[in-house]
């Protein structure tokens, strides 16, 4: 599963947003995700992830930015070895 794969199935598990409303320019607003629920999205992303994200505001405008700034992190947070534990668990990791 791609992070793409695994955001939409957050959003439409937790947010219960359209799938076919989630285009990579889709702004967070126009489907129903404002301020607190990116908060909440971003909790859900770290422990889905396994990744620690900084706690800095964010302009994530889009669905786009979100996934981008997740690879972002994944590939800042990888390690050989949390890319073979993710291996091991079938997950992706993108560098």
């Amino acid at each position: 599963m791609t992070t793409t794969d695994r955001i939409i199935a957050m959003l439409v598990k937790d947010f219960k947003v359209d799938p076919d409303r989630l285009s990579p320019t889709a702004s967070l607003e126009d489907i129903g995700i404002d301020s607190l629920d990116l908060a909440e999205l971003l909790f859900n992303i770290e422990d889905e992830f396994h990744l620690k994200l900084p706690d800095v505001p964010l302009d994530l405008a889009t669905f786009g930015d979100v996934v981008r700034y997740v690879d972002e992190q994944i590939a800042a947070q990888s390690t050989p070895l949390t890319v073979a534990l993710a291996s091991a668990h079938d997950v992706q990791v993108v560098p």
